[in-house]
């Protein structure tokens, strides 16, 4: 399946998260999402949450509800990735998963992490950036992308990064999680690729 799935927070929304979805396409409110995709007449399939922070008079017609526990192991974004996994889908956007609480945040990062070690992707926007996970992969852009690009390993040694066609090239380095080697590289016009042999990246490029 390569329909997306979209789970859109309760946290930092911008002018620059509307999307449009498809027939196929998965829409998730995790609890005050459901806020942006109401204001901004997006369809709507699940909401979820514990509904702290939801308005009590948003009316969430044709939508699916489930109400979750507030005393669980799950955040609410992640409970939505995995009812997203659930239903087949293996590409996330995550709008409104950033701002606010710095752990939300994290918590967030730690789920694109999980989604690459399923041999899915997720992506995670804040108002001027995407930020995604790749483990044992590739990643790459074409020449239209412009931008600073920084790339950070997740596990305590990744091994065989490559970096090509930016300004700064890397072949078959092991970066490490505790120097930052791969923080402000640039687009420069060309097509561009990440790839790591055996290892796990967080990779932030802007949203252009």
């Amino acid at each position: 399946m390569s329909q997306i799935c979209y789970i859109i927070g309760a946290g930092d929304n911008f002018k620059d998260d509307l999307f449009y979805p498809d027939d196929d396409d998965l829409v998730i409110a995790a609890d005050g999402g459901y806020k942006f995709l109401k204001e901004n007449n997006i369809r709507t399939d699940i909401i979820l949450g514990d509904f702290d922070s939801l308005d009590k008079d948003t009316k969430m017609i044709g939508s699916q509800i489930i109400k979750l526990n507030p005393v669980k192991d799950e955040t609410d974004t992640l409970y939505a990735i995995n009812k997203g996994i659930e239903k087949g889908y293996k590409i996330f956007k995550i709008y409104g998963g950033t701002g606010g609480r710095t752990d939300h945040t994290i918590s967030n990062m730690q789920s694109l992490c999980m989604l690459a070690k399923k041999n899915m992707q997720g992506f995670l926007y804040t108002e001027k950036e995407i930020i995604t996970v790749i483990h044992n992969t590739s990643l790459s852009f074409d020449k239209t992308q412009q931008g600073y690009i920084s790339v950070f390993s997740l596990d305590t040694e990744s091994y065989g990064v490559n970096e090509t066609g930016l300004k700064y090239s890397l072949e078959n380095y092991t970066m490490s999680n505790s120097y930052p080697i791969g923080v402000s590289n640039e687009f420069v016009g060309k097509e561009s690729t990440i790839s790591v042999d055996n290892g796990t990246l967080m990779i932030i490029y802007p949203r252009n």
